[in-house]
């Protein structure tokens, strides 16, 4: 039986746009490090998952959602095979989360945007969805396992199967 692909997916958002909650939802025993702060808790180093879909393994990564924490992002990022950029559908999109779908393609690395947080009132997911161009963009809610999984998969089904960054193969 041949080993799986082993790919490691980085999770990219403003503060509050659901990182945490996708990658528990994902993996049920995933690792957080997180800080007290004002309104609840906060990532302050990362998140770490790992889910087995289609034969590959994602080790997935969450990152800080405050700009202070840039470094942590820049070290968490080396050696991603692909990004998926949550965004709080619920709110405009705001300049730090312009500055990380910027960097994602600077970094000229394959992701996609997910949209959560769509259910609410003050939702527009199609306005939003409008301000990342050409980029692949799903709707999903970070709470829902299933629909999650699937957007991943779909995902990763499109990234070379040759890529291997857990083990800095390029």
């Amino acid at each position: 039986m041949p080993e799986p692909i082993k790919q490691k997916i980085v999770i990219f958002g403003a503060f509050g746009a659901g990182k945490t909650t996708l990658i528990k939802t994902i993996d049920p025993n995933s690792t957080h490090i997180e800080a007290n702060c004002a309104g609840g808790t906060t990532t302050v180093a990362l998140d770490f998952g790992r889910v087995e879909l289609e034969g590959r393994q994602l080790h997935i990564y969450g990152t800080p959602g405050q700009e202070r924490f840039e470094f942590a992002r820049e070290i968490i990022a080396k050696g991603m095979d692909g990004a998926v950029l949550l965004v709080d559908a619920g709110s405009p999109v705001d300049e730090f989360t312009r500055h990380l779908y910027e960097s994602l393609i600077s970094a000229k690395v394959p992701f996609v945007v997910f949209l959560n947080k769509c259910e609410g009132k003050e939702s527009v997911p199609t306005a939003i969805s409008a301000e990342f161009g050409t980029t692949p963009v799903w709707i999903v809610s970070a709470m829902e396992r299933k629909p999650c999984l699937d957007a991943l998969c779909k995902f990763t089904m499109t990234l070379p199967a040759h890529v291997n960054g857990l083990t800095g193969k390029r």
